[in-house]
């Protein structure tokens, strides 16, 4: 199967720090990958270098996604920025901009509101929301525009227990039966292991594992592939 994301020997630095330092990876179509890793590891930069914001300075980046046009991409971030419109007109601006009438994008716009569960909030100013309305409405806004790819970073971090399985549950019912991929970092491992299919760890802007989710969670499996993996792992479950 062809990859959608092909990265060989990606590198990226900022100054003298070193975000990014030689990253093979292959993503196939559909895979829903986690990135793990401490702060600072390079989970944030590996999804700007797939999502374009980012350039590598080596490497270089391929796939179907350099070569489909028809490949959308759509990312979502710990704290989304909300422009100072409505909720509607937060989600509707997007497919506007991409060519829809307005009319229609505000049609659209409110569909997509009402999957998330915000419709009542439609006419509200998107900045009044609470955290996780806020990242219930970027879900709205990611799915007007129909992407194939969904890249988050970090979606849940700081929410409350009960935003953190709305925001997820979403993710999951989104994501899975259209066959999206799903590039998410996290630090839970809880919901790794629910969402992921396979799991990558980074540490100090290298790969140092690639697995299935079982297998990641394999104490013997992870330890063969990279015991610096198998001690973050020890570590985490030691915080639970």
């Amino acid at each position: 199967m062809t990859a959608q994301f092909d990265l060989q020997s990606v590198s990226v630095h900022f100054g003298q720090l070193h975000a990014l330092q030689a990253i093979d990876l292959q993503i196939v179509k559909g895979d829903r990958l986690a990135l793990i890793g401490a702060n600072g590891s390079g989970k944030s930069t590996l999804l700007r270098v797939l999502h374009g914001l980012i350039s590598a300075q080596s490497g270089q980046l391929t796939g179907d996604i350099t070569v489909h046009p028809e490949v959308r991409l759509a990312m979502l971030f710990q704290r989304p920025h909300m422009l100072r419109m409505s909720v509607q007109a937060n989600v509707a601006l997007p497919a506007y901009l991409g060519g829809q009438p307005w009319k229609t994008a505000k049609t659209g716009a409110l569909a997509a509101l009402q999957r998330v569960g915000l419709q009542d909030q439609a006419q509200r100013p998107a900045k009044a929301l609470s955290q996780g309305q806020q990242q219930r409405l970027a879900v709205a806004r990611a799915m007007v525009m129909q992407p194939n790819v969904w890249l988050l970073d970090e979606p849940t971090a700081s929410m409350d227990p009960h935003a953190k399985r709305e925001v997820e549950s979403l993710m999951h019912e989104f994501a899975t039966p259209l066959g999206m991929t799903l590039i998410f970092a996290s630090h839970n491992l809880g919901q790794v292991k629910r969402l992921a299919t396979h799991v990558a760890y980074l540490e100090h802007g290298q790969l140092m594992a690639y697995l299935p989710v079982a297998e990641f969670f394999d104490p013997e499996r992870l330890r063969a592939v990279s015991t610096r993996a198998d001690a973050f792992l020890k570590g985490e479950f030691a915080g639970l």
